[in-house]
This record gives structure tokens, C-alpha cells and sequence, in this order.
């Protein structure tokens, strides 16, 4: 085997072995055994498994209840209201998806999705007992549901995402099947900071709770996929070096017709196109050509960069992205950006949507300024900015020529509020 075949091996390893673990679960579970999958002593009690739930699963049949193995309760956080759509990633026995069924009912539906297609039977068993029938439980993986783009109001999740072997891609298709506007809330078994590998690895064996990630990790990890407002609460301490939390997000919203992601390598042509469009506008600003992929990529922050999707076309009709404005460390929380969209998509909210995923994901991140430079005579993007509570510090008069003109840049900033 390849050196470049080690990861996707080591990935369909981890899944053969969550399967099969899991698969003799649900076959125990079914046989009427009170199952238990982490230690008995992992996590505190009233947070592991069905304890979790205080009176909530008391009109659930029994099966589904004792086929729980979280470490929390996630619908507990998720805001479903009814005619919502709810996604469970790891549903298990379908405790999770049966109480959403009750949230989102009567017009809305409750997904389970599970890898093990005998935690599926034992769900679908439990929803008939239980007389639910506005769900639907899916066999697949979490690193590719088996659901469209921007299908969902909210991804729920209890103590799964830490068995994959690939958290990015399972993040990104949650992220994907997400509608603008949509929530993240799940309960996971987090890593304590500053464990060595050897530490973590032991930890991990002890609770029998897989790969975990820190607080921090988790955060860079959601912010990669695109996702704001991130908000990661620690629920109960293991007393081993992990701990179980509640970590919460959301999809940046977007106007009809349009979705925000994060920018990729592929979407250089069109980012550079409506770079090089707005420059020859003429009140973008002091360059005179776009740059080279290379050099855009290189000067800007990875984890702040949206473009916007035309949902019919595919098309990239705007884009946002921020760059450090100094190397030197107090000036880390500080940084610029820049928004552009293209001409026929002016109008729609684009512009203002990007915007406030780019703060909100700067903030979220722990960035306290965002700084812009504009033309005076760019009164559109000024009026943007300061509706979006940016404020005016200042004019730099005759700052630099353009194509052989002096001219002013107004200067505005806006200090997050939540960030101190």
C-alpha cells in the first residue's frame, strides 16, 4: 500500500470496526439487554446515555431508551419548531429522531442516519412501536449523507462525530445539507487541552469513546466548513482527560436564490474575475489588476472567505474575505477585508450577507476588529458597512494616486461586541 493510501485505509478501517461495534449493540439491544457503550463511570451522572434526558423519553418505547448511548442531549439545544426539518447523524436506536419527531411535528420530518444497517431496523422498529410516523431513517455514512444541498433546518448529533476518522468531511456535508439560516447542535466527547498523543490515546481507551478533538480543534474545524456563531460548552468531566459538551453553530443565512460556503481552489477563476471587474468599476479600489490565484490565496486568513452560490446556476455571483492587517502579534485579532459582488446580483442582500458571515466567522474566531479602507465616492459600500455597524474613524485625504488622481479613503472599523 501507498504512502498516499494510508488515510482513506486507516478511514475504512475505523468504519468497519464502528460498524461491527455497533451492529452487536443494536442486536443486543433488540434482544431486550440494557446496553452500554463508554464506561459506566465516564461522565458524571445525568449525562451519559438516557440519563441525559431527565422526563423527556417517558412516552418513548422502551427499546429506543435503552438503545441510548450519547453524552447529552442534543435536541435539548437544537431550536426545531414545528414544519422544520431535523437531521440526526449517528441515530442509533432513534431516542434522538423520535423526540425532534415531536418538536417538528405535524408537518415537519425527523431524519435518522446511521452506518449500521441494524441500528436502522431497531430505529424504524422503535418509530412503529412509538407510533411516529413523520420520520425516515436513512443507512449510510456520515461523511456523505445521503440527503440534498440545503435540505435541512438543523443537524443534530449525540456523541457519534468523534468515530469518524474524517471530521472535516463530515462537518462539510452538515454544513452542505444545512439551509441558509440553519442550526448546528451536538453533543460530543471533547479532549482536554494540552494531553500529549499518548495521554490522549489512553484517555480515549479508558471512556471506549473513540478520537476525540479539543475545544479548539472542534471551533477550526467548523469554522473550515463555513460555519458561524460557534459556541462550545463543556457538560460533564470524565475525570480521564475528555469531557463531554454540547457544541452549537449555524449556517450564515443568505437571500432567496443564493447560498453562501466557504471559498475553494476552484472558485479562483470566478473570485479573480469579479476582483478584476470590480477594479475596472473604478471605486473598489487602489489596484489596477487582480492578482495571481497564488498571491490572493497567500494573503489572505483561510477560515474567513465566502463566496456566494447562485442556487440555479452554480455561479459565484459575490465573495468575502479578510487578511491579517500586521504580522506582529498584538495585532492578531485585527484584520481587513474586502466584499465583492458581481453587477446583476447587486440589490439582493448579497453584499450584506456575505458581510455578516465574514464577521461573525472573524468573531468566532476570536477577532475583535474588522477594518475596511474605502473610497469616498463608493457611497454604496459605505452605506453597506455602516448598516451593518461599521463606524466612520476617519478620512486619510489624498492618500495615494489612482491612474494619475489623489484620492481620500475613508476609514471604518467595526469592534465586536462580543469579543473582548
Amino acid at each position: 500500500m501507498s504512502k498516499a493510501d494510508e488515510p482513506n485505509q486507516r478511514a475504512a478501517d475505523r468504519q468497519a470496526e464502528v460498524t461491527s461495534r455497533y451492529g452487536a449493540l443494536a442486536r443486543a439491544a433488540a434482544s431486550g439487554e440494557r446496553i452500554v457503550d463508554c464506561g459506566e463511570d465516564a461522565f458524571a451522572e445525568g449525562q451519559f446515555g438516557s440519563a441525559g434526558y431527565d422526563q423527556e423519553t417517558s412516552e418513548l418505547p422502551e427499546g429506543a431508551v435503552r438503545a441510548s448511548l450519547g453524552c447529552g442531549n442534543p435536541v435539548a439545544v437544537a431550536p426545531l419548531a414545528p414544519g422544520q426539518k431535523v437531521l440526526d447523524l449517528g441515530s442509533g436506536g432513534g431516542i434522538d429522531v423520535l423526540l425532534s419527531a415531536r418538536r417538528v411535528a405535524p408537518d415537519g420530518m425527523a431524519y435518522g442516519l446511521d452506518t449500521t444497517a441494524e441500528m436502522v431496523t431497531l430505529a424504524r422498529t422503535n418509530a412503529r412501536q412509538a407510533g411516529v410516523e413523520n420520520v425516515e431513517f436513512l443507512h449510510g455514512r456520515i461523511e456523505e449523507i445521503p440527503l440534498p444541498d440545503a435540505h435541512v433546518d438543523a443537524v443534530i448529533s449525540n456523541c457519534v462525530i468523534n468515530l469518524s476518522a474524517d471530521k472535516p468531511r463530515v462537518l462539510a456535508e452538515a454544513y452542505r445539507v444545512l439551509r441558509p439560516g440553519g442550526h448546528f447542535g451536538v453533543s460530543d466527547v471533547l479532549a482536554r487541552p494540552g494531553l500529549t498523543p499518548d495521554q490522549r490515546a489512553e484517555a480515549e481507551r479508558a471512556t471506549g469513546c473513540a478520537t476525540t478533538l479539543t475545544a479548539e480543534e472542534y471551533r477550526e474545524l467548523l469554522l473550515g466548513a463555513g460555519f458561524t456563531g460557534i459556541d462550545i460548552t463543556s457538560t460533564a468531566d470524565a475525570g480521564v482527560g475528555v469531557h463531554s459538551a454540547i457544541v452549537k453553530a449555524g449556517k450564515p443565512a443568505a437571500p432567496e436564490g443564493a447560498v453562501l460556503r466557504p471559498m475553494r481552489a476552484d472558485d479562483a477563476e470566478a473570485v479573480l474575475s469579479l476582483y478584476q471587474s470590480g477594479i475596472e468599476e473604478g471605486d473598489a479600489t487602489f489596484e489596477t489588476a487582480a492578482p495571481s490565484w497564488e498571491a490572493f490565496d497567500a494573503a489572505r486568513l483561510t477560515l474567513h472567505r465566502y463566496v456566494a452560490v447562485d442556487d440555479a446556476t452554480g455561479g459565484v455571483t459575490g465573495w468575502a474575505a479578510a487578511a491579517p492587517t500586521s504580522s506582529r502579534k498584538a495585532y492578531a485579532g485585527v484584520v481587513e477585508h474586502s466584499v465583492y459582488v458581481h453587477p446583476s446580483a447587486r440589490g439582493r442582500g448579497v453584499a450584506r450577507a456575505l458581510l455578516d458571515a465574514l464577521v461573525a466567522s472573524t468573531e468566532s474566531a476570536g477577532i475583535w476588529t474588522v477594518q475596511s479602507g474605502i473610497f469616498p465616492e463608493n457611497t454604496a459600500s459605505l452605506a453597506l458597512h455602516q448598516s451593518a455597524g461599521f463606524r466612520v474613524i476617519g478620512r486619510r485625504e489624498r492618500v495615494g494616486q489612482h491612474h494619475g488622481t489623489w484620492r481620500d479613503v475613508v476609514l471604518l472599523e467595526r469592534r465586536s461586541p462580543l469579543v473582548s
